[in-house]
């Protein structure tokens, strides 16, 4: 690569002090120069593939028990294979299945709500020859952010976030991987939530762009209240708008049931501001039938700055 760098400034430097090639030779350096170029450029360029996930936490109740679910699941991650994914939901021996189905290279960071294995995780599964963690943390959005299992303000249950510092290996870029479920029946809970979140993102180093994952229990639009505290109002933008190319719009919760198009979205991946997304997609994979989850899994191809 620095051999590479070194040949093409060499030939920039020659230009600029009227250096006499015959009209061959230039050329031929020049077409050389310029295939070397994109070569860098595709390499420092190459965009991150990151997926939100509602897994739905594993259950025996047919038809859509966690032994059904699975396979159909297995199939979709190794055909998108995604380089960063931050799942909700998962239960500590489902992310188990998940781990052995996408394979040796990836690794994940988690917790449970509950602490250590109990409850359901904001689990962030990630490529290991793209991505190498340098710190992470949880916390829990209550009052008590730090106290494990906290709950304050209402709601079902307690609620949580799993971040990670990355270093991605293809671009030596550093972000960092925010993952997060919210409140789902409970909008005073659901705004603390997106208040703790913007507060604890502040202490975070400025220099270090964000990628946010999540389902937030709210649909994407302006006039509600979280979206327009993380995005219309807040620090975020919303990489489904800023997307280059998208495809067709689905209500990412279905349930189960037929999907809606031009619905709802309340699973989103959100950035900071600037961060070119070259494709936004919602994932409608399924096999006879058979949804791996009730939610549709949301993708981004993010370039790191």
């Amino acid at each position: 690569m620095l051999s590479t760098r070194r040949r093409f400034a060499a030939l920039v430097a020659a230009a600029a002090l009227g250096l006499t090639l015959t009209s061959g030779v230039s050329q031929a350096a020049g077409e050389q120069a310029a295939r070397e170029t994109d070569a860098v450029a595709a390499v420092t360029d190459d965009p991150l593939h990151v997926m939100s996930y509602n897994l739905r936490y594993a259950s025996d109740t047919p038809p859509n028990e966690w032994s059904a679910r699975r396979p159909v699941m297995r199939e979709q991650l190794r055909l998108a294979r995604p380089q960063l994914i931050g799942t909700q939901e998962g239960l500590y021996a489902q992310l188990q299945d998940i781990a052995t189905d996408l394979g040796p290279s990836y690794d994940s960071i988690g917790l449970g709500r509950e602490g250590g294995s109990k409850g359901e995780f904001m689990m962030i599964f990630f490529d290991t020859r793209r991505l190498q963690p340098l710190e992470f943390d949880h916390y829990w959005l209550s009052d008590t952010p730090e106290v494990i299992g906290s709950k304050t303000w209402g709601g079902c249950c307690a609620r949580m976030v799993t971040w990670v510092r990355f270093k991605d290996k293809a671009t030596s870029k550093e972000f960092y991987a925010i993952n997060t479920h919210l409140e789902a029946f409970d909008a005073t809970a659901r705004s603390k939530s997106a208040d703790l979140i913007l507060q604890r993102m502040a202490a975070l180093d400025p220099a270090v762009p964000v990628i946010m994952t999540g389902d937030f229990n709210e649909a994407a639009a302006a006039g509600v209240n979280v979206y327009d505290k993380l995005v219309t109002s807040g620090k975020l933008a919303d990489s489904w708008l800023t997307a280059e190319r998208r495809s067709a719009l689905w209500g990412t919760f279905h349930g189960y049931r037929p999907l809606t198009p031009n619905g709802n979205r309340i699973d989103w991946i959100l950035t900071t501001p600037g961060l070119r997304v070259s494709n936004a997609s919602i994932n409608t994979f399924s096999k006879d039938g058979q949804f791996p989850s009730d939610h549709l899994p949301v993708e981004s191809w993010i370039h790191l700055p």
